[in-house]
């Protein structure tokens, strides 16, 4: 089973180039079946869950090309099934989304329940709320299933903000009769980009990135070339990569307006945050001060960079308090970190950071996407050696991890067994 084995204690320091954000990309993936024309997408990021959703929308009859490792041509027009069931889209939790899209091109859709990280509960109840409201039938038996003779637009109240709720509604609003509007909308980057890609296949959204959406539906969608936004939390992790292990690192083809709330989080730790158009530079000269933090949708401080933050501030002078207000298990790693020395006491959805001098190494497990990301931090900064197990959860959102890293000087490798643990020690021995 493959791992990373590692050997802490070296500053991170050069250039490092950002790729599409995952969370865009999976949405856009589905929209791209909702036009029988042909569809480019570039800065495609070349990770497991992207591919896992490639392969779902193939096995229902899209014609889906790679014109390159982050480039793709999908033509849909050749879909034979409405209802997706198969092991690619049980592994990704954005497998929902084509729900939303194949409802609004076909009014019918089925797919199977949604996979992905363990850190909560994340109910698909505003979705169905949102497809009920636009005239569907939703039933769940196993599979999720969303059928209507005609969707017709609405005024749609989300309970909850909550962002595949958002985009999924505005998938199918954006094929829909008449006019939607969606209020207490999610304003997180990725929402923005969906609709950006929606209406440059024609669709009629206004509003994105604010808390009030409105759609106009249009009868048909046609082909287009579409670029996917810098990934914002490979970015963000990045940033917290640098300031943790002492770093100074440029955070490169980025937007530095998404990173707004990390970057004011790393000055009041004691960084220096130098912004340009398209880069941001992290550089850590002293050891990290305490500080507060509360997860929150965007414009907020986001829940998938809570993880990495806590790693930095398990390593900072004094007494920080991180409290998770978006999922009720995202402190799952908590244990792990604990073996390579942190002192963090859990209550509830309040984490007590009490910061300690350095980290040892240890052999840790990733529970989960961002939080594997985050133990991989704790151990470049860690004295000696670490391996971080599962790590297919963090091949699922960030692409030639171990690669970039090493190209900023960490000594990481991934592995597949034991033996090649021992090789790595003694070749950095």
């Amino acid at each position: 089973m493959e791992r990373y084995v590692i050997k802490g204690g070296n500053p991170l320091v050069g250039e490092v180039e950002i790729g599409g954000a995952k969370n865009a990309a999976l949405a856009i993936l589905a929209a791209a079946t909702m036009t029988d024309e042909t569809v480019y997408i570039d800065n495609m990021p070349d990770a497991s869950d992207t591919n896992a959703m490639l392969k779902a929308i193939e096995s229902i009859g899209a014609y889906v090309e790679r014109t390159g490792r982050h480039s793709v041509k999908i033509n849909a027009s050749q879909i034979r099934s409405y209802s997706i069931e198969n092991d690619y889209i049980k592994k990704i939790r954005a497998g929902y989304y084509l729900l939303g899209a194949l409802l609004g091109k076909y009014k019918q859709a089925g797919v199977a329940l949604p996979g992905g990280c363990h850190i909560g509960l994340r109910p698909i109840d505003q979705h169905i709320k949102g497809f009920t409201a636009l005239g569907a039938k939703v039933t769940i038996q196993g599979i999720i299933k969303a059928e209507a003779e005609q969707l017709v637009g609405k005024h749609i109240y989300l309970d909850v903000v909550s962002v595949g709720a958002t985009i999924n509604i505005m998938m199918a609003a954006a094929m829909a009769e008449g006019k939607t509007i969606i209020e207490n909308a999610a304003k997180e980057p990725h929402v923005v980009d969906v609709a950006n890609f929606l209406n440059s296949m024609g669709a009629n959204i206004k509003g994105a990135g604010t808390d009030v959406i409105r759609i106009r539906g249009v009868e048909k969608l046609h082909g287009t070339e579409y670029t996917i936004i810098p990934d914002q939390i490979e970015a963000g992790t990045f940033m917290l990569a640098a300031a943790a292990t002492m770093g100074d690192v440029t955070v490169k083809n980025v937007i530095p307006k998404h990173l707004e709330s990390i970057s004011a989080k790393l000055v009041e730790m004691g960084c220096q945050i130098h912004e340009s158009d398209d880069a941001v530079r992290v550089v850590a000269t002293r050891r990290l001060q305490n500080t507060h933090i509360k997860t929150l949708p965007y414009p907020g401080y986001p829940t998938d960079m809570q993880p990495q933050i806590t790693v930095a501030l398990g390593l900072a002078s004094g007494i920080s308090i991180v409290t998770e207000s978006i999922f009720e298990s995202r402190f799952k790693y908590v244990d792990e970190l604990t073996r390579m020395g942190a002192n963090i006491k859990v209550e509830g959805s309040t984490a007590i950071i009490e910061g300690v001098e350095r980290y040892t190494g240890a052999t840790v497990s990733a529970p989960d996407l961002r939080a594997g990301a985050a133990l991989v931090i704790a151990a470049l900064t860690a004295e000696g050696y670490s391996t971080v197990e599962e790590i297919k959860y963090i091949e699922r959102g960030y692409e030639d991890f171990d690669i970039k890293l090493r190209e900023l000087g960490a000594q990481i490798e991934k592995v597949d067994d034991d033996r090649d643990v021992q090789k790595f020690k003694l070749k950095h021995a």
